[in-house]
């Protein structure tokens, strides 16, 4: 700690006595707060999962175990396919209001070749919002990567 003595010396016309030194060096107490703070933020989120409970079991709570989804494939000469299989754009509005029917929660994953128009992309996409199908996935592949 910072606790010492200084001397006074004769300015003050005294007999040279010496005062406390009153200076309390907080380094330290800032550095013990810091590490508090890093312990109360990493253990406060495990706080609230820690509540153990019996829960009732039913099954008409169970999710689904496989999420719905149909594909919609654009080759390169921009013809479309639905499920691998080639459709019309008045087919695909009728067949994805059918699949909306079915689950609104249903995913179009749209796989599009990379010179597939922009404007071909965003149609689909229309047809697929106005059958009420508004989760929207895009496909992609991930680089290959150069050997070394």
């Amino acid at each position: 700690m910072a606790f010492g003595r200084i001397s006074l010396g004769s300015s003050h016309g005294g007999t040279g006595g010496q005062r406390p030194l009153s200076d309390i060096n907080v380094t330290p107490l800032v550095d013990v707060m810091l590490v508090l703070l890093v312990i109360f933020i990493i253990t406060a989120p495990l706080m609230a999962s820690s509540i153990k409970l019996d829960l009732p079991q039913t099954d008409a709570g169970q999710p689904n175990d496989t999420p719905k989804f149909v594909s919609l494939s654009v080759d390169a000469a921009g013809k479309v396919f639905l499920n691998d299989q080639a459709v019309s754009d008045d087919e695909l509005a009728s067949r994805l209001q059918k699949a909306a029917a079915d689950s609104r929660d249903t995913e179009v994953q749209l796989r599009a070749d990379h010179t597939v128009p922009y404007g071909k992309i965003v149609e689909l996409m229309g047809i697929a919002n106005k059958a009420g199908l508004s989760r929207i996935g895009f496909v992609t592949e991930a680089p290959t990567q150069p050997a070394r």
